[in-house]
């Protein structure tokens, strides 16, 4: 058996930690193992059941650059204990080059850099990341993808045009995202929404997810549809903002704030429409569950269009004012019918059952090229 050292933030419930949960679940645990470096001290809500499963939770001093000596001696003496890791795996944005020094440095083999976003946030630390980034081919020799705008973000034109990198679709449970209309009756019972038109967005509350904009979009939609719903799950630095936003425009009983679930594959049924107007995404999970779930979605042209597998999948621009956008939303209503999608995600190679194995043999393969 091998273990595969991730770099993560913490394995809280987030596009990424949910990825790596699926494939994680659907590996073969007696041949593959993994293991998490958290950077965050927080407990993650996976953590638990990664116990169960046998996988680690190491907890780095973080990755603040005033602090990187410390963590370098940190990952020195986790190497040293653990002579076993041969395979590190950073999905930390640039700030992943942080593990993947420390490996090189501590002499591991594959150092694997898995691009998940088309686009570095602009916030403060950008010219960290920057510096970071530019730091990444040095440090890694192997280059994982969620998709294409993903690995032009961070490979580099050259590295896509030669294909010299691997796609790592961010599949799923097929099974458990299928519409169900029992679940769908139960659901809109349960919250009160049997009557109503429910617009649903999955997705952490921070910049990049755009609530401000989806919270415009959804005022014009209650404008012209008095049933009109919209349900918010995640949680995040921004949800009180967003909190402030609803109650200032009167929307209260309009927008139900579901917090960070667990059962996110039986809200979907509960949506009439799914819409994601991202400022920009690698190639986000919650859009192949959604489509999964045959719902007519609304992406913005910021989201990769990757992400468009069903005939139900459009994409706007942000520049389009929030009233266009309402305008897709209430046309969007209008497609009530709904069917079993589990071809649509298995021939787009996002069914975790296939995509796990592939995996897994990659893994042993690369662990066996370094004996």
């Amino acid at each position: 058996m091998i273990r595969v050292l991730h770099s993560v933030s913490n394995m809280d419930r987030a596009g990424i930690e949910t990825m790596l949960m699926n494939y994680y679940r659907h590996m073969d645990r007696e041949k593959v193992q993994f293991d998490f470096l958290c950077n965050k001290t927080k407990p993650g809500a996976y953590d638990e059941e990664i116990k169960k499963m046998g996988g680690r939770i190491y907890h780095t001093p973080g990755l603040n650059p005033a602090k990187y000596p410390q963590y370098l001696k940190y990952m020195k003496q986790l190497f040293e204990e653990h002579k076993e890791y041969r395979i590190v795996e950073a999905h930390n944005g640039a700030l992943g080059v942080y593990a993947l020094h420390a490996a090189k440095v501590n002499k591991i083999p594959v150092r694997i850099f898995h691009a998940h976003g088309a686009s570095i946030t602009k916030d403060w630390k950008l010219p960290i990341k920057l510096v970071c980034k530019s730091m990444l081919p040095a440090n890694m020799n192997h280059h994982f993808s969620c998709g294409i705008a993903a690995a032009r973000c961070y490979f580099g034109d050259k590295v896509v045009d030669n294909n010299d990198y691997e796609l790592i679709p961010n599949a799923i449970e097929v099974e458990r995202f299928i519409f169900n209309e029992k679940v769908r009756t139960a659901m809109r019972k349960k919250y009160g929404f049997e009557n109503k038109h429910v617009i649903g967005h999955v997705g952490r509350f921070m910049t990049q997810k755009n609530h401000a904009f989806l919270i415009d979009v959804f005022e014009e939609v209650a404008k012209k549809d008095s049933q009109a719903m919209l349900v918010l799950l995640g949680d995040g630095e921004l949800q009180e903002e967003i909190r402030k936003k609803v109650n200032e425009k009167g929307l209260n009983d309009k927008v139900y704030f579901a917090g960070n679930v667990g059962n996110a594959n039986e809200w979907y049924n509960a949506f009439d429409v799914f819409m994601l107007p991202s400022v920009w995404e690698g190639l986000p999970v919650v859009g192949v569950e959604a489509q999964a779930n045959d719902l007519p979605c609304i992406f913005s042209e910021s989201v990769t269009k990757e992400i468009g597998l069903s005939k139900k999948a459009e994409f706007l621009s942000l520049q389009e004012t929030p009233l266009v956008w309402a305008q897709c939303v209430l046309d969007k209503l209008k497609d009530s019918n709904r069917k079993d999608n589990t071809q649509l995600i298995t021939e787009n190679n996002y069914n975790i059952s296939y995509e796990a194995i592939k995996l897994q043999e990659r893994y042993l393969e690369l662990y066996e090229e370094q004996k």
